[in-house]
């Protein structure tokens, strides 16, 4: 049975200094690289690593810069059907650069749209898979949330406790966090600081599946990645396009975007050739047209 995991005070004082540890760490250097790209053993799955683990992968402009840069090569690379997402087996993200921020003006922060550039992931249209190890707090929660299914360790940590530092989350955290978990968790997630597990974040629906214990974070979601990656190409972005409207639109639009999404499909070669093969009791060979 799946019980609440209760965060004891000194236990968020410990990941409190830990995560204003990482988010006041130096900036990268310009040689270091932030962002790790490498294959699955199918060369399908492009898997992500974000690479600064003495800042347990604080989050900054320039990473998200690499990130972006690598999820364009996966986004416009056919061989490329899935991508994960993950800090390591050890933390994901413990939130933002605070030496990034902590002198920025109004005017500075409005005019150039700060942390616009990171939520480039929304506009990827191919699946994406996020690992959560460790810490996922603050951005580094937004960014999980930003991926379309989420694995996670039992002993991960998710929070938003930017109300700590005087402000609230801007990447996303109070609109996709209450529209997963609901207006009264996300106001006592955003309020307080509160942080939850990872085993209170998959029963509240943050999470997609939980790790079993010694089980490899980085592994089990490449492993859904692939099994994605099995599939149509066309079917699988339909399918992503029409979950995703579906935090966006009323149910009726919803349904008819669903609907028409559906009908389309029977134009492709994929639907009669998935069909064909159910019919004839084989594996089909998918041509992604």
């Amino acid at each position: 049975m799946l019980t609440r995991s209760i965060i004891r005070p000194s236990t968020t004082s410990t990941i409190l200094r830990l995560q204003l540890r990482a988010m006041s760490s130096s900036p990268s250097s310009s040689s270091e690289q932030l962002v790790l790209s490498t294959r699955s053993d199918s060369n399908k799955v492009s898997i992500l690593t974000l690479n600064r683990p003495k800042a347990l992968n604080a989050l900054s402009t320039p990473l998200f810069q690499a990130l972006n840069a690598e999820l364009e090569k996966a986004e416009a690379d056919d061989s490329v059907r899935a991508i994960v997402i993950t800090g390591g087996e050890k933390n994901f993200a413990a939130g933002a650069d605070i030496k990034e921020m902590k002198d920025k003006q109004f005017a500075e922060a409005y005019t150039t749209n700060f942390l616009g550039s990171w939520n480039k992931i929304a506009s990827i249209r191919k699946p994406i898979v996020g690992a959560v190890a460790g810490y996922a707090l603050g951005g580094g929660c937004e960014l999980a949330m930003l991926c379309d299914i989420l694995i996670a360790t039992p002993k991960s940590t998710f929070g938003q406790p930017e109300i700590t530092l005087g402000i609230i989350p801007g990447m996303g955290g109070s609109q996709r966090l209450t529209s997963l978990i609901g207006k009264q968790k996300a106001m006592d997630m955003v309020l307080t600081g509160r942080k939850i597990d990872g085993i209170t974040a998959e029963k509240w629906g943050l999470v997609s599946r939980l790790t079993e214990e010694n089980q490899s974070v980085v592994e089990e979601a490449v492993k859904i990645a692939e099994t994605i990656s099995g599939f149509g190409k066309v079917a699988v972005q339909a399918g992503k396009e029409a979950v995703n409207a579906s935090l966006d639109l009323p149910l009726e639009q919803g349904l008819r975007l669903e609907r028409r999404l559906f009908q389309q499909l029977f134009a492709t070669q994929d639907q009669k050739e998935g069909m064909a093969a159910f019919a004839e009791k084989r594996k089909p060979t998918w041509s992604d047209k």
